[in-house]
């Protein structure tokens, strides 16, 4: 009998949402009898191994990307020489663990070192048109961002090929340079429908994202959810402090650093609206849940503001930027629009692309 294939899943570590959309392919993995090995860093390298304790996982790098201002490109350009040498110690650091641990395939979500040439590799991103302010610094991104992804062996793309679906620009069309390798494998969340039994809270705010923006919009809702006659529930999106107490600054406000998958999910469920950043990985959980949100992007992520605006015209989600917070109103706005209606979930096309990918390893 043949051993099973060793993978390793490796996201990146800008926030969670790259770990928590990895948590099904892992778990597709696992129920297609792979071993699974997990790398990242940071809150998203807590948030697996709080999922996955029985997994063996390895820290990679971490870029320690900060947003200080609203302006993307500066954001970028003053930390560029820092990015590029995390991306040069990633790359070597996922080949010695490839040889030393006898890994067979490599799933990388937006990695960009992730990748080792003597194995199979895939590029997990729904960014393959990256989207810029000015036509000149968009053209020059994307041509180092599909440089980069042909390292790669597969590009996957956490989507529907068709309209409607989730990222809109972000990944639609494919260029011609990268159609051999993309594939659509649908909308990825480790969430499960349900039915709210009860409505715990009026609202919960799930926090994640690149500092100092995180804290800044925490302190901010918890000065604006103070004089609001509602119930709210803050995670602070912190997991390395999970299993510590529960905090309350306000009758009306408990404060827990993070929730597992489930109790995450269950939470949420029983809330009236959700308050969080405007990322893809929580658009697919919205996809999901189908609940009403205020979306609120993170100050200098162009990615975020482009997800908010195509939400905002499409009568789906409220949207309010950082700066011009207004908690009681964004609520109210929230509960009028539509949130997401629609099966933009493909589990056979993520099924079959993992047996492809472990049939080539």
């Amino acid at each position: 009998m043949s051993q099973p294939k060793k993978i390793l899943v490796a996201p990146l570590g800008w926030g969670l949402g790259h770990a928590t959309r990895c948590i099904p392919i892992v778990r597709e993995l696992q129920s297609q009898g792979a071993t699974v090995v997990l790398a990242s860093d940071g809150r998203a390298l807590a948030l697996l191994r709080q999922e996955f304790p029985q997994l063996e996982s390895f820290e990679l790098p971490s870029y320690n990307v900060e947003y200080r201002n609203n302006q993307m490109a500066w954001n970028m350009a003053w930390q560029l020489p820092k990015i590029l040498r995390a991306i040069w110690r990633e790359h070597q650091a996922v080949r010695q663990l490839s040889i030393r641990h006898g890994i067979d395939g490599i799933i990388s979500d937006s990695r960009f070192g992730g990748f080792f040439s003597k194995k199979h590799c895939v590029f997990l991103t729904h960014q393959v048109n990256i989207q810029a302010p000015f036509l000149l610094v968009k053209n020059v991104v994307n041509f180092f961002n599909r440089l980069i992804i042909n390292q790669f062996d597969e590009c996957w793309i956490p989507d529907v090929p068709t309209t409607p679906n989730l990222s809109g620009g972000l990944s639609h069309p494919i260029k011609p340079s990268l159609k051999k390798k993309a594939k659509y494998i649908g909308a990825l969340s480790r969430m499960v429908t349900g039915e709210m039994k009860v409505e715990r809270y009026d609202a919960i705010a799930v926090l994640s994202g690149p500092e100092p923006q995180r804290t800044k919009l925490e302190k901010a809702l918890i000065e604006q959810a103070g004089s609001i006659s509602a119930r709210f529930l803050i995670v602070q999106g912190r997991p390395e402090l999970l299993g510590g107490t529960p905090i309350a600054p306000k009758k009306n406000i408990e404060i827990v650093p993070s929730m597992t998958a489930e109790a995450l999910n269950q939470a949420i469920l029983e809330s009236g609206v959700f308050i969080g950043r405007s990322g893809y990985s929580t658009v697919m959980d919205l996809a999901r849940l189908g609940k009403p949100a205020l979306l609120i992007p993170t100050p200098g992520q162009t990615e975020q503001e482009c997800l908010a605006a195509k939400f905002l015209e499409e009568n789906i989600f409220h949207c309010q930027e950082q700066s011009e917070l207004h908690l009681e109103q964004g609520i109210i706005e929230a509960k009028k629009r539509s949130g997401l209606r629609g099966d933009f979930f493909d589990e056979k096309a993520l099924s079959s692309a993992i047996v492809s990918f472990l049939k080539a390893c």
